[in-house]
């Protein structure tokens, strides 16, 4: 996915750091992110849950609260109440730059922020939390050092995960003086509560109170097997991928402002340097280039798919001979391969000698109890597929430009 690297104005005029995570193709909608209490934007959670929404086409933006990782500010002079006003300061931020967040994602202490934000940010129709408090006063018990002298001093030291930090009175009382059920029953917007049932560093029982706090349209899905900070890749990408499926029956339905006619293909460039979007009356895929050309690796390349066209019309044709002539094929595989520069063809080569030579390689896996006539019968039919001849063919490409 390309990545956008912005900065924004938060709510106490710090500039904070962000990142955008933007799909190749179409936007279908744009997500707020919310890290865990004391992670940042960085944190591998955070990191591969954006990235695999951008590859579902949601593009998300994910920041730094004040105080910590690339955002100004200090954490003891922030707090719970701050992040809240961040949450709002960034969806002003999207609205006016990228479009107005639709969706809100927090996790940890993040997604308690982000349901006590969403009455504030009229453009969110859907609240995903990720292992999410109840309580956002529950990050007190995470905290080591003497939270009473903090209170009577102002401000002290502490230590929040083996790390150091300094907080304050106004820190301390800022997740207190909080009411998380009212909060989240006046929420007013579709509600998805994801939760590990073996987290320990926030217990599911956490859950439990969210979604009986919350109204109705709410949703519940547990993390098996998932730890608090999703440090696993796979559980990253699952989170994301119920999100999309699951945000998207409260998201308006898109018009499609497309008109193609059957056998039109649009193609259109879309974010990242060789991200590229296509598009059939019915259908929509991507293309890309591999990492190792400058691209996202986010979608196959050209070849793949020119190769996957051919590969297709070889598999459909043998099968539809097969079946037609009743040849008991039971399973076709083709496996291609694409070469420049090729060589084995050279009495073939064309006239001029700075053309260059180029070969597919196709071979074909026939699964069945055959004869060899009827092997060979079906090696002839992949040979006369729609796309072999079109490729073999007397093709002419006519390029214009349209009005």
């Amino acid at each position: 996915m390309a990545t956008r690297t912005v900065r924004f104005a938060g709510a106490s005029g710090a500039m904070l750091a962000a990142s955008i995570e933007m799909p190749i193709g179409p936007v279908r909608a744009i997500a707020l992110f919310a890290h865990c209490f004391t992670c940042t934007m960085r944190s591998h959670a955070a990191t591969r849950i954006s990235t695999a929404l951008a590859a579902q086409g949601i593009a998300t933006m994910r920041f730094d609260f004040t105080g910590l990782g690339g955002s100004e500010g200090t954490l003891a002079e922030a707090g719970f109440a701050a992040d809240v006003e961040d949450l709002v300061a960034a969806a002003d931020y999207l609205d006016e730059t990228l479009g107005a967040p639709s969706i809100l994602i927090g996790h940890s202490l993040g997604g308690a922020a982000v349901l006590a934000a969403a009455a504030r940010i009229p453009s969110v129709l859907a609240v995903a939390t990720i292992a999410a408090p109840f309580d956002p006063a529950h990050v007190l018990h995470r905290i080591d050092g003497d939270l009473a002298a903090i209170e009577r001093d102002g401000a002290g030291p502490v230590t929040i995960a083996g790390r150091q930090f300094t907080i304050s009175r106004k820190f301390i009382h800022g997740v207190r003086d909080t009411d998380p059920a009212a909060s989240i029953a006046a929420l007013g917007r579709a509600l998805l509560v994801l939760h590990s049932p073996t987290d320990e560093l926030v217990g599911i029982d956490n859950a439990r109170q969210i979604y009986e706090a919350a109204r109705h349209p709410k949703s519940f899905v547990t993390l098996d097997r998932a730890d608090h900070l999703l440090t696993d890749r796979v559980d990253a990408a699952y989170v994301a991928t119920i999100i999309a499926a699951w945000a998207m029956r409260y998201l308006p339905v898109q018009a499609d402002p497309v008109d193609l006619e059957p056998g039109e293909v649009l193609v259109g460039n879309g974010d990242g340097r060789f991200g590229t979007s296509i598009r059939t009356r019915d259908h929509h895929w991507l293309a890309d280039e591999p990492e190792a050309v400058g691209g996202e690796n986010a979608a196959p390349g050209p070849y793949d798919l020119l190769l996957g066209a051919l590969g297709a019309c070889t598999s459909m044709t043998v099968k539809l001979i097969a079946d037609r002539e009743g040849i008991p094929l039971e399973q076709v595989t083709v496996r291609l391969r694409h070469e420049r520069n090729h060589e084995h063809d050279s009495e073939m080569a064309p006239a001029d000698p700075s053309a260059r030579m180029q070969a597919i390689w196709r071979t074909l896996s026939l699964h069945g109890t055959m004869t060899r006539e009827q092997r060979q019968r079906l090696i002839e039919v992949a040979d006369k597929c729609p796309v072999h001849r079109t490729l073999t063919g007397e093709l002419h490409i006519h390029t214009d430009i349209a009005d």
